[in-house]
C-alpha cells in the first residue's frame, strides 16, 4: 500500500517538474484590467490647444530712462506668443462628439484645437459649448466614418474600494495607464484658487495632461473624468495619491444638455449661408463665414450674454476667416466701429466691401454670470 502511495507521489512530482507545466498562472491577455483598457482606448483622444497671445514688452534701459526723466523715448513693442497646452478627452458617440475639461479648451477668440485619436490621426476640432461650474466642455471632430466611443448610458456604480483605471495623455505621453482604487465620494476641494465640488477621489496617478481623460472600472464603464491632482494641502503639506475626477453621472447629465445646444446650432432654418433671394451672403462670399442671429434662447443655452453679437455657425476651409483662426461657436461683436446684433446688420455693413479690402472684426465670447470677456480684434482681407 505504501509502495503505491509513493509511486503516485513520485508521478505527481514528475508532472510538476515537466517544462511548460504551470498551475495558477493566468494569461495576461485575459486580465480584467487589460480587457477594460482595450475596450475604451480606441475612444480616448489627446487634445492639443494652441493660442496666440499679445504681450507688451519694454526695453529695460527705457524703463531706467523713464525713472529719471518721467517718460519713454520709444513706444513699447508688442510681441505675439503661441501658448500650447495638452489634455485628454474621449469620444461619446459615433459622430465624433468629445467631452473634456473646460479648462483644457476654454474658449478664446484665436484658440485652435487639435485632436489626435488612438490610431494616430489628427483632426481639427471645433468648440460647441462648456460649463465653468462643472469644468466640462463639448467639442467635435468630423470624418467620413463612425468613431469608436464610450457609452454614457451604462456608467459605473462608483463603489468605495473598487478598482479604477486612469487613461489619458499623461505629461504628453499618449495612451498612458495608471491604476488604483476609488478612495472617496463627494469631495469638495480647492486647487490653485479653483473650487471643485462633488468629485470622486482616487489614488491612481493623475498627471498633467490627464485632465479630461476617462477614469474607468474593470468593466470599461465610466467612473469619471480626470480633473485635478492635489500635490499640497491648503496649508502647504505635501500629499501622495490624491487625484480627483468629475463623477460619471455629472458627465452624463451635462452631455445631455450639451447635445441640446449642438442641435440648436445645427438647425438649418437658423443658418444664413445665403440671403433671402437665394444668393450667397456677403459674409460667406467675402470671408467664408456662415452666421446666425443670437436669439435669447440660444444665448441662454450657450451661456452668452443676451442681445450682443452674431454667432458664427460655419467657417469655410482655407477662407480668410479660417486663416484668421475663426471657428464655429465664436461671436462677432463689432465690424470696424459698428456693433453687430443681427445677420441683417452685418450684411448691410459688408454690402459695399470690395475684394482686397481689409475689415476689422471684434470676435470672441462674452459670458453671463461672471461677465467673462475673451475678445480679440482681427483684420481680414476680403477675397
Amino acid at each position: 500500500m505504501k509502495t503505491h502511495l509513493h509511486q503516485k507521489l513520485f508521478l505527481a512530482l514528475l508532472i510538476l517538474a515537466q517544462p511548460g507545466v504551470c498551475f495558477g498562472q493566468a494569461d495576461p491577455a485575459s486580465e480584467p484590467a487589460v480587457l477594460a483598457v482595450a475596450k475604451v482606448l480606441p475612444a480616448v483622444v489627446n487634445i492639443n490647444t494652441e493660442r496666440v497671445v499679445r504681450r507688451t514688452v519694454r526695453d529695460p534701459t527705457e524703463e531706467f530712462y523713464a525713472q529719471f526723466f518721467g517718460y519713454n523715448r520709444v513706444r513699447p513693442r508688442e510681441i505675439r506668443q503661441t501658448l500650447q497646452s495638452l489634455g485628454s478627452g474621449f469620444i461619446i458617440d459615433p459622430a465624433g462628439h468629445i467631452v473634456t475639461n473646460q479648462h483644457v479648451v476654454e474658449r478664446a477668440a484665436d484658440l485652435k484645437i487639435h485632436v489626435t485619436t488612438n490610431d494616430g490621426k489628427t483632426y481639427n476640432a471645433h468648440y460647441i459649448t462648456g460649463d465653468d461650474k462643472t469644468d466640462l466642455a463639448f467639442i467635435k471632430i468630423d470624418a467620413g466614418t463612425a468613431f469608436p466611443f464610450i457609452n454614457l448610458d451604462n456608467i459605473s456604480p462608483n463603489l468605495l474600494g473598487q478598482t479604477v483605471i486612469v487613461v489619458g495623455n499623461a505629461v504628453g505621453y499618449g495612451s498612458s495607464i495608471s491604476r488604483g482604487v476609488l478612495s472617496a465620494l463627494k469631495r469638495d476641494i480647492t486647487v490653485d484658487d479653483t473650487e471643485y465640488k462633488g468629485l470622486v477621489q482616487t489614488d491612481a496617478a493623475i498627471n498633467p495632461g490627464n485632465s479630461g481623460g476617462p477614469v474607468i472600472d474593470l468593466s470599461g464603464r465610466l467612473v469619471g473624468i480626470s480633473s485635478a491632482k492635489m500635490a499640497f494641502t491648503p496649508q502647504g503639506v505635501p500629499t501622495q495619491g490624491m487625484g480627483f475626477a468629475i463623477p460619471a453621472d455629472v458627465v452624463r447629465d451635462s452631455v445631455n444638455q450639451f447635445k441640446k445646444v449642438a442641435e440648436k446650432q445645427l438647425k438649418p432654418n437658423n443658418q444664413t449661408a445665403s440671403t433671402a433671394d437665394g444668393s450667397v451672403s456677403n459674409a460667406d462670399k467675402l470671408f467664408g463665414l456662415q452666421l446666425q442671429d443670437l436669439t435669447q434662447e440660444l444665448s441662454d443655452a450657450l451661456g452668452y450674454i443676451r442681445g450682443r453679437g452674431v454667432l458664427i455657425t460655419a467657417v469655410e476651409p482655407d477662407s480668410p476667416a479660417d486663416e484668421a483662426g475663426l471657428e464655429r461657436g465664436l461671436v462677432i461683436y463689432r465690424l470696424g466701429k459698428s456693433e453687430t446684433n443681427s445677420v441683417k446688420h452685418v450684411e448691410e455693413l459688408l454690402r459695399n466691401v470690395q475684394s482686397g479690402a481689409t475689415v476689422q472684426f471684434t470676435v470672441g465670447v462674452i459670458r453671463t454670470g461672471r461677465q467673462t470677456r475673451q475678445l480679440a480684434t482681427l483684420s481680414m482681407t476680403a477675397r
